[in-house]
């Protein structure tokens, strides 16, 4: 078959892009060819795929995306495929990769009333209901149990069109078995002493990933354990104003902000902990990567993945809702005890051998490769 994917932006380092690369090979894997439509392209092309880079722009994102789906609408008109997967919410998909949570429900309960009159909240709505309403014919594939009751309460969502997928982490996330001499290596790179204890917090989008709840946290540690704790986040986007609230909170010489980069496992194998207080996060896999790695976590619990933390019995969930004083004081506890930062990681390996944390995107291209529901 010829499949089309459509996703605003791809780079390499971000969840959703990530999630969309091994489903395309994977359904490339099976014999199949493969378009693409974005607005923005980073990084390699595999071969054999087809990438449009769509030559519109506008003022606002909510106009650039209707210009990008017109586009696109001329262009399936001459070529036409066999399905369109797509990882963003817009009109006309067949397959929707739901790594968003609900737009209509955020609208209605974390936003002011007047916010309904804009121009953003019609288009976003709009296109979230092409996909959900009972209406669509659209087949969800859903990577969080959380977000399901929400779609079919605002939108009456038939239960049947939606297929919870299990998580897709790739396998050179585990801890190998020269993990120790990695693990060596990589401090001796990054000049840490024997006593110094490393946080890592990956991810892209710093606010949302909760890096100003981190730094706070840090600054809270006891004067001895804070002189020797560094911070390091990795991702995508721009870090000013983390630099400078790093700065006002007095931890600068303690932390570093670094770009996304293809390394990651040699940082959850060097790392002493992974700090993750998201204030929102449909699933977070990197959660499951410090797992499978044997890095002890520090999560919130509004993270889809959260729960994988508390079954494997493989770091701490912070309570809902949020309390920095609980974070600042679970982060003190783990740094300080060794014995039960080994125990984690003990059990996040033992874990990693039995859970299917690693077939989400065959399960994907089941569901993308069958026939059209009738």
């Amino acid at each position: 078959m010829q499949l089309a994917f459509v996703l605003y932006k791809y780079f390499p380092f971000g969840g959703l892009q990530r999630d969309f690369m091994r489903i395309a090979l994977e359904c490339q894997a099976r014999g199949h060819t493969i378009r693409v439509y974005t607005l923005i392209w980073e990084g390699d092309v595999p071969p054999g795929f087809e990438v449009l880079v769509i030559p519109v722009k506008a003022w606002s994102n909510h106009s650039r995306n209707i210009k990008m789906s017109a586009w696109m609408q001329a262009d399936l008109a001459k070529r036409p495929v066999d399905r369109l997967i797509g990882f963003n919410k817009m009109p006309g998909l067949d397959v929707y990769y739901a790594a968003d949570g609900c737009y209509e429900d955020k609208a209605q309960t974390l936003r002011n009333p007047l916010y309904k009159r804009w121009g953003r909240y019609r288009h976003f709505a709009e296109y979230e209901r092409a996909v959900f309403d009972r209406a669509s014919k659209t087949e969800i594939l859903m990577i969080s149990e959380v977000q399901q009751p929400l779609f079919i309460k605002h939108y009456g969502t038939q239960v049947e069109r939606f297929h919870l997928l299990p998580p897709g982490i790739t396998h050179d996330r585990r801890a190998p078995a020269n993990a120790p001499q990695i693990r060596a290596e990589f401090r001796e790179e990054f000049k840490l002493k024997a006593d110094d204890l490393l946080l890592v917090q990956i991810g892209s989008g710093f606010k949302t990933k909760g890096v100003d709840r981190s730094l706070k946290a840090l600054a809270a540690l006891p004067s001895e354990l804070k002189k020797r704790t560094r911070l390091y986040v990795i991702g995508q986007d721009e870090p000013k104003y983390f630099q400078l609230q790093a700065a006002a909170l007095g931890v600068s010489d303690q932390v570093e902000i670094m770009k996304g980069r293809s390394d990651i496992p040699r940082f959850l194998l060097g790392a002493d902990l992974l700090i993750h207080p998201a204030y929102n996060e449909n699933t977070g896999t990197v959660l499951l990567e410090a797992l499978v790695a044997g890095l002890p976590v520090l999560v919130s619990a509004v993270c889809g993945y959260a729960h994988y933390i508390a079954e494997a019995d493989a770091g701490r969930v912070l309570d809902e809702p949020f309390e920095q004083s609980q974070l600042n004081a679970y982060l003190a506890q783990m740094l300080t005890d060794d014995g039960a930062r080994a125990a984690w990681g003990r059990n996040g390996l033992a874990f990693a051998e039995t859970a299917d944390l690693y077939s989400m995107p065959q399960h994907a291209a089941d569901v993308i490769l069958a026939e059209p529901r009738s």
